[in-house]
C-alpha cells in the first residue's frame, strides 16, 4: 500500500522533552504555516502524510521515549500510512550517525539548529521576517518564552551543551517585540525559559541584563504574569530580585535547579558554588522577596555520592522547605565529564534516595498548603477536568507545580484563560481546593 499525496501536504509535528523543545516546534509550525502547509501538533488522527518528530536526548528515559516514538512512526511509514518521516531535536543532534544506521526508514535527521535545512528539504522557504513568530501549542493565555539558546556552564553530568551548543542571547528588542505580539493574541502569562536565564546578556551585551529584560517585558500591556524558570545559582544577578519585588506582574516565583548541596558533590558536579554560598543565596532571595516561591530540582546517586553527602542533602531539604521540588536519579551520559567517573551508586539505591527526598517533600508541601487554607489567591484557570475548573496561583508553573481546583457547579462561572480570586478551603499534598470569591 502506498500513500497518495493529494493537494497540500499535511504535517503532524510531535514534540518530546522540555518546554524549550515546545518553542522550537512552535517556530517550525509557524514557518510551515507561512509556507502554506496544513500543520497540526500531536494530532490524534492519522491523516497527515508527513510527520516531524522533535526529540529529547537529555537522560535515558527521555532518549528511550524518543526512540520508541521514532520506531512507531517508522512502522507507519513501512505500512504505507505515511509518506515522509523526519526527525529533529536533541536526540537527532547527538546521535545522528547512529540513528541513520539503526532506523533508516527516517527520510532525514536534523540537529537542534538546522531549521532552515529541514524547511529546505520540505521545499519550504525559511522566512526571516517571521523570526519570533510561532504557532502556540499551549493554551493561548500562556506561552513559553525562550530568551536564549545553548549553555556555557561546565556541569559535569550534563549533555545539553553537546546538543544545544554555546549560550546565544536573543536581542532584547526582539524579545519585547515578540512579547507584544503574544499579548495582542491574548497571552497573559510569559514563562521565561533558557538553559540558564541568569546568563542572559553576557554573550550579546557583555553584562548580565536579566533585570533590564524583566523591566522591559513588565511594561508590555496585557502581560499580567511573568515567570522565571531555569535560573542558575552561581553568580545569580541579584538585581533581578529587586525587579521581581518592584513589579506586580512578575511572579514571586523562581525555578533554580541546585542539583545538590554537599561541597563534595557540588565540586564533583562542577557547579561553581559552595554549600555556604548556596544557603546564603536562598536566604537572600527570601529576604529581598519575602513571598517568593522557590522551586528546585536535585540529582540522587551521582558518581561519588556517599551516605554522608545524601544525609547533607536530606537535611538541607528538610531545613530549607522549598515550595516545589523535583528529583532525578543520575543518568550516566556519554561524552560528559561525569561519564569518566565510575557510576558507583547502584540503581536501586539511587531510586531509594530519590524516594526518600520526595517523601520528605510531600510532607513539606502538605504543611505549606495547609497554611494557605482560609486565604484568597488570584488564580489563572487553565482547563476544566473531572468536574473541576483547574487553575494556578502565581506560585505555580503549568504541568510541574501545584494546582487550584474549583468545583464546576451550575452556579460556578469560570472562563478558561481568565483570572479570578479563589478562597482556599481545603488542601492536599500537591493541590488546593477553593471557591470563587464573588
Amino acid at each position: 500500500m502506498k500513500v497518495r499525496s493529494q493537494g497540500a501536504n499535511k504535517v503532524n509535528v510531535i514534540t518530546l522533552g522540555c518546554s524549550k523543545n515546545v518553542v522550537d516546534s512552535e517556530v517550525l509550525m509557524g514557518q510551515l504555516r507561512a509556507n502554506q502547509f496544513d500543520v497540526t501538533h500531536e494530532a490524534t488522527t492519522n491523516d497527515a502524510n508527513i510527520v516531524i518528530i522533535n526529540t529529547c536526548g537529555f537522560i535515558d528515559n527521555a532518549k528511550q521515549e524518543s526512540i520508541d516514538t521514532i520506531l512507531r512512526y517508522a512502522d507507519e511509514k513501512e505500512a504505507g500510512r505515511l509518506e515522509k518521516l523526519y526527525v529533529t531535536g536533541c536526540l537527532s543532534q547527538r546521535y545522528k550517525a547512529d540513528l541513520e544506521v539503526e532506523i533508516p526508514q527516517v527520510d532525514a535527521y536534523f540537529g537542534t539548529l538546522e531549521l532552515p535545512q529541514l524547511l529546505k528539504t520540505l521545499e519550504a522557504d525559511y522566512k526571516h521576517e517571521l523570526v519570533g513568530e510561532r504557532l502556540i501549542t499551549t493554551p493561548s493565555h500562556y506561552a513559553y518564552f525562550k530568551i536564549a539558546e545553548g549553555c556555557n556552564r561546565p556541569c559535569s553530568f550534563c549533555a545539553i551543551p553537546l546538543m544545544r551548543g554555546k549560550h546565544v542571547d536573543r536581542p532584547l528588542e526582539d524579545l519585547v517585540r515578540e512579547a507584544k505580539r503574544l499579548a495582542s493574541m491574548g497571552t497573559k502569562e510569559l514563562i521565561l525559559i533558557a538553559q540558564d536565564l541568569t546568563y542572559y546578556g553576557l554573550q550579546a551585551y557583555g553584562e548580565r541584563k536579566l533585570a533590564d529584560l524583566l523591566r522591559n517585558l513588565s511594561d508590555v500591556n496585557g502581560i499580567e504574569w511573568i515567570r522565571l524558570q531555569y535560573a542558575y545559582p552561581s553568580q545569580f544577578p541579584l538585581d533581578a530580585l529587586d525587579v521581581m519585588a518592584e513589579r506586580s506582574n512578575i511572579c514571586k516565583y523562581l525555578d533554580m535547579p541546585l542539583q545538590h548541596i554537599s561541597d563534595n558533590m557540588l565540586k564533583t558536579m562542577r557547579r561553581g558554588i559552595s554549600k555556604r554560598r548556596t544557603i546564603e543565596l536562598v536566604d537572600t532571595m527570601r529576604q529581598r522577596v519575602p513571598d517568593i516561591a522557590l522551586r528546585t530540582t536535585l540529582i540522587a546517586g551521582h558518581p561519588g555520592e556517599t551516605e554522608q553527602d545524601f544525609d547533607e542533602l536530606y537535611d538541607f531539604v528538610e531545613r530549607t522547605r522549598f515550595d516545589r521540588l523535583g528529583i532525578f536519579t543520575y543518568s550516566h551520559e556519554e561524552n560528559t565529564h561525569s561519564h569518566s567517573l565510575a557510576d558507583d551508586v547502584p540503581a536501586e539505591l539511587k531510586q531509594e534516595r530519590a524516594d526518600q527526598i520526595m517523601e520528605l517533600q510531600q510532607g513539606i508541601s502538605m504543611e505549606l498548603n495547609e497554611q494557605k487554607v482560609g486565604q484568597t489567591y488570584k488564580v489563572l484557570f487553565d482547563r476544566k477536568e473531572s468536574g473541576y475548573f483547574v487553575g494556578r496561583t502565581e506560585f505555580d508553573s503549568p504541568e510541574v507545580d501545584n494546582e487550584v481546583l474549583v468545583a464546576a457547579t451550575p452556579d460556578t462561572h469560570v472562563r478558561l484563560g481568565d483570572f479570578a480570586p479563589v478562597l482556599i478551603h481545603d488542601a492536599s499534598d500537591f493541590d488546593l481546593y477553593g471557591t470563587l470569591v464573588r
